[in-house]
Order: structure tokens, then sequence, then C-alpha cells
């Protein structure tokens, strides 16, 4: 028994020290960050931002790989089937947290076949509707919406998408009947609200914020817990909906059984790179926040996103399958 016992913490100090020669070394050759969307866009651009600052801070090369499909399931799938070691990882977005609310048969499970590393910036969304609507303040939409069930509509990029799932929360949450509207792309989402061919619309605030300017949106509300710099007249949705708080989160993931060592070296390092002056201000300029959190913050969020989002999707009955 003594014996085993003493085998058992000689292979606990073993694999301590592995670990600490892992993360010592980490990375010894190139790196690649999967990006589950096109070129070009603001994930993409966040990631190019992200791997620039780390190869220099490495002096190792960070491959973006843009793998876009399936509502950002095959590139998260490519992460979760490469080898433990950190040297592949991805970006998330709010989907990651989605997709398992909505989809039963996916490549991967994203609580147990990946970890988190941290989360790199959150955005602010905002509640807009068309100047001509008759109401002006989240209380005066909640009480005609309640007054005239079935008749608002809200546009929304598709079916799934994170700001559906906001739309589904603030019907849930308001206790009104507003009618879905899925688009494809918020492109075409955007320009019916414009057009007036739709009344209602969350969207990110840098996104909508040009139009609320110039006086052809009107702000209803943020999503955040506080009230948004670009927009400090405007009131949060927790003013009228106590407890109602909603950002658009962003982060990076790894491979399940990752060093902890390893993911913890990669979080303080991509932590450093989102202080750097200069990449703080290139990302406020895009409208988003830079977090870094540690990799337990990060998974303790996507675990309550999940849970979140599986209750209103079951509410919603939201299926994709």
């Amino acid at each position: 028994m003594r014996f085993t016992s003493l085998l058992g913490t000689a292979c606990a100090v073993l694999a301590l020290a592995t670990q600490g020669v892992a993360a010592a070394n980490f990375p010894d050759h190139e790196v690649r960050l999967m990006v589950p969307f096109p070129a070009g866009g603001p994930t993409d651009t966040i990631a190019r931002i992200v791997a620039h600052g780390l190869g220099e801070k490495w002096h190792q090369p960070v491959i973006v790989e843009n793998k876009p499909g399936a509502g950002t399931m095959i590139g998260t799938a490519q992460v979760a089937k490469s080898a433990p070691d950190g040297y592949t990882f991805g970006m998330a977005i709010s989907s990651y947290t989605i997709n398992p609310a909505i989809h039963s048969k996916m490549a991967y499970d994203t609580l147990t076949d990946l970890t988190g590393i941290t989360e790199l910036v959150r955005s602010n969304m905002v509640l807009v509707a068309q100047p001509k609507e008759p109401f002006k303040t989240l209380p005066e939409l909640i009480a005609y919406a309640r007054s005239h069930p079935g008749k608002l509509t809200f546009a929304t990029p598709g079916l799934g998408t994170a700001t559906h799932l906001a739309g589904e929360l603030f019907k849930k949450e308001a206790g009104i009947d507003i009618v879905h509207v899925p688009y494809n792309g918020s492109g075409p989402a955007l320009n019916d609200l414009l057009g007036g061919r739709v009344d209602l619309m969350f969207d990110l605030v840098y996104s909508a914020h040009p139009y609320i300017a110039s006086g052809k949106l009107n702000a209803i509300a943020v999503t955040s817990a506080e009230q948004d710099a670009t927009l400090p007249n405007t009131p949060t949705m927790q003013a009228t909906l106590p407890g109602f708080k909603l950002y658009s989160i962003m982060g990076l993931v790894a491979p399940a059984g990752v060093p902890a060592a390893v993911i913890s070296q990669i979080q303080q390092d991509v932590a450093a790179v989102l202080r750097q002056p200069a990449v703080s201000k290139r990302l406020t300029a895009l409208g988003v926040t830079p977090v870094g959190s540690t990799p337990q913050e990060w998974n303790a969020l996507i675990r309550s996103e999940i849970e979140r989002w599986t209750k209103v999707a079951q509410e919603a009955h939201i299926h994709l399958d």
C-alpha cells in the first residue's frame, strides 16, 4: 500500500513537472488560430489583431485559418478534434453558447470536448426601432405591444442567432407577443428595418450607432448592465426589466485536455496583448471592449450562457435539427 501511494504521488509530481516544462517551452513552433467565419468580418479582424500580437510576443507565427459554415460549428469542430497540445485554438462567439441550446446533434460536445482560454472582448447590443413608431421608450414599447399582441415585428440575421435569442428573451421577460422575422444576414435585416418593413431589431451598438446618430433609427435601450458610452442618453433594458443583461461575447477555446499550465500561459499572454495601448485602441475603434478574463471565469460564463439559452430555446420551441 505504501509503495502504491508513493508511486501515485510520484506520477502526480511527474505530470505536474511535465506540464510545467510544456508551458515553459510553449510555443516552440507555429500555432493555428481557427476562425469559424470567412476572412474580412469582425471576428476575423479581431482574431488577426490578437494573432499578430501573440506572434510578436512568442516569436512564432500564429496562423489564422478560416473555417466558416454551419453557424460556426464547422470551425469549432476542427478545434475540438485537434491535438490537445495548445497549438490549435479557436475563436468562439455568442453562437458557441447558443448552438448547444438549439441543436441536439453536433459533431462535438461543447462542455466536454472543448475548454475556454479567455474571453477576449464583448460588445453591447441595443434595441432599435423606426422613429415613426408610436413609442419612444421601453415602457411605452412594452405597453404598446401588450395592447397590440402580434402586431410588432423584430428582424434578425436568421434563426438561432444571438439577436434572435435576445428577442425571444425580451418577449419572455416583458410578457409580450412580437413576431420574429428572420433574414439571411444582418445587412438585409437592417435594410428592411430602415425601410420600415419591420418594426424592431436588436443590433450591436457599433453597427447601429451611425443610424441612431443620423436620426434614422431610435435607440430604445441597451442590453448591457451599464449605459453605453457612445449612447449616453439611452437607458438600459434592466432599468425597466430588472435582471435583463446581455452582451455579444467573443473568446478563445481549445480542445479539452490541453495542460492547464499551457492554457494559463496562453491566457496570460493574450491578456498582455489586449492591454497594449495600440491594441486596446484598435479594438475600441471596432466597438468592442477588451476583457482578457481567466480560464475559470470564461468557462463559468460559457456554462451559464448555455443554461440561459437552453431555457429560452425550450420555452420558445426553437430547435434547428
